[in-house]
């Protein structure tokens, strides 16, 4: 990979906003390249995570394990994914872009061929775990190819948006293209494909040049302390999120110690950097009151759009759904997405952000409502529209936040892009932990009492519940001649649908608790824009001649 691109600029293009590479004008052939390169880099990021999630009830048949052992395959990889990006960070701060995409792809690659060789599970979650900190430099590569070739007045527009597009469309992608991966070759057939993306990233590395941009001394001899400080507190905190519901919060006294642990070395990490003349991350400016309310509404909005990845998919579990049945579904999701962000880019402003998560919370809030009227017999054409709906409000949300915190740190210099990024990273990742972990557990509490419930209804001296019996076992009535076998498969059956009738209701409670959060944030939003408003120092009326 060369750090000057060849494209020879016709004269000396304005700089665009600091900590950036300079603007130096291409080709239209070349801009068209960075764009896809860019997509390509996000994508590969993605599906390096969504394949795995969206596939493990068919991995856990292939490394014959149990639901509870593959949760561990996505949790490991967030546990080491934010300090990794953290770490490229200051990596490509300090040593330059070169070196950070070489180092960074060619980890990658060579820890996406080593999937290929993860014959157990034990083997595939070690691979998972440093597949989050390889994968770290995609995204940030991803988001600097689109800003490459485009003139600093478009760079935090339409950059933005689209720099993230990649990223973005994975989640969607990976459940349309999963059943004919897992046909051609198991889960095989998911590593190769994501071998071979990987592949295709170290080429664009190689071929398509970026201009570096200013280095800048960003590593210490503090760094020892303060970073395995914080890639313990962030992996221990991943961990309790991501496995509590899994084992139960109070079920397994190692959840306890790791939230321990975890919150003693955050605690300790922000101590050292308290008393560091050159912080990892300048905790005065974020815990600054402006920075905390943006960072919970970060996190607040991430929690609500988990009503697709934790709700609608988690309910398309219960009604039995594979991949391949929701393939229309999912398509319609990306092309939302992909519609809301075009549509975004030719009228961001930094004014407008409110409006816009407006609107995205008031799509979520929609989305929500029609959800929660779901029922036995819903299959996925009854979800187009809320889901297409939660694909818009996604594409809505990303980039304005991170045009208004982008924004906020360049005002106080380009030092503090190390910051904001660690918040709106940590932001993102913790609020689709929170939203599993607070979400799943909501789901589980309501199934058991729901199931209570209908449990007290049924009784053989119900004529209903004992004619609902007989049918039941009448499908067995070829095989079983024994009318008290074929009463005893038509009570488990009875069962069964009793249970799959309780975890929908569970759902529908999950979906009115996320309209009625949505409508809550949306009530929240309006009060601070109109408190914002009327702290505005009214402009004085110009005096009038006489």
């Amino acid at each position: 990979m060369n750090e000057q691109t060849p494209i020879a600029a016709p004269s000396p293009a304005p700089a665009g906003p600091p900590g950036m590479a300079p603007f130096v004008p291409k080709s239209p052939l070349w801009n068209m390249v960075y764009v896809i390169s860019s997509i390509v880099l996000g994508i590969t990021q993605g599906l390096g995570l969504n394949l795995v999630t969206a596939n493990l009830t068919g991995l856990q048949a292939s490394f014959g394990a149990t639901a509870t052992e593959m949760a561990w395959l996505p949790t490991v990889y967030f546990a080491t994914n934010m300090t990794g990006t953290i770490v490229m960070f200051k990596i490509r701060s300090q040593f330059g872009m070169r070196r950070f995409a070489e180092l960074g792809i060619i980890v990658y690659a060579l820890i996406v061929l080593a999937h290929l060789f993860a014959h157990d599970l034990q083997s595939a979650i070690w691979v998972r775990a440093i597949m989050g900190i390889a994968a770290a430099p995609l995204s940030t590569l991803a988001f600097f190819y689109m800003l490459e070739w485009l003139p600093p007045a478009k760079k935090l527009t339409i950059g933005l948006c689209f720099g993230m597009l990649g990223s973005s469309l994975s989640l969607p992608l990976a459940r349309v293209i999963s059943p004919d991966l897992l046909a051609m070759g198991d889960w095989q057939g998911l590593y190769m494909v994501e071998a071979g993306l990987a592949l295709v990233s170290l080429a664009i590395v190689f071929l398509v040049p970026l201009v570096p941009p200013p280095r800048a001394k960003v590593f210490d001899k503090d760094d020892i302390i303060s970073l395995p400080l914080m890639a313990t507190g962030f992996a221990c905190m991943a961990i309790v999120l991501g496995m509590g519901r899994v084992y139960w919060w109070l079920e397994a006294p190692w959840i306890g110690v790791l939230l321990a642990v975890g919150i003693g070395s955050l605690v300790l990490f922000c101590l050292v950097e308290l008393h560091r003349k050159s912080p990892i991350i300048d905790l005065r400016w974020l815990f600054s009151r402006d920075m905390l309310i943006f960072a919970g509404s970060l996190i607040v909005i991430r929690l609500l759009l988990s009503e697709q990845s934790v709700g609608v998919f988690g309910l398309f579990t219960v009604l039995n759904l594979q991949n391949d049945q929701l393939i229309g579904l999912f398509s319609i999701v990306g092309v939302a997405t992909f519609a809301a962000t075009a549509g975004l880019s030719m009228v961001m402003k930094p004014a407008r952000t409110p409006l816009f998560h407006l609107t995205a919370l008031v799509l979520i809030a929609s989305a929500a409502w029609m959800d929660s009227q779901s029922t036995v017999l819903s299959r996925p054409e009854q979800f187009f529209v809320s889901q297409a709906l939660i694909g818009m409000a996604t594409g809505l949300f990303l980039p304005p936040a991170m045009l208004h915190g982008f924004l906020r740190a360049l005002a106080r210099g380009p030092q503090y892009i190390l910051s904001f990024l660690t918040v709106f990273l940590t932001s993102q990742t913790l609020g689709g932990l929170l939203g599993s972990a607070i979400f799943g557990s909501f789901v589980t509490l309501r199934e058991q009492f729901h199931s209570n419930v209908i449990a007290q209804g049924i009784t053989l001296l119900d004529p209903l519940v004992a004619q609902r019996i007989q049918a039941y076992g009448g499908a067995y009535a070829r095989v079983l001649t024994d009318p008290a076998q074929r009463n005893a498969r038509g009570l488990a059956l009875l069962g069964q649908s009793s249970t799959q009738q309780a975890n929908v209701l569970a759902y529908n409670d999950l979906f009115l608790l996320i309209f009625a959060a949505t409508l809550a944030a949306i009530a929240v939003l309006l009060t601070h824009l109109a408190l914002a408003a009327l702290s505005k120092p009214a402009t004085p009326l110009q005096a009038q001649p006489a």
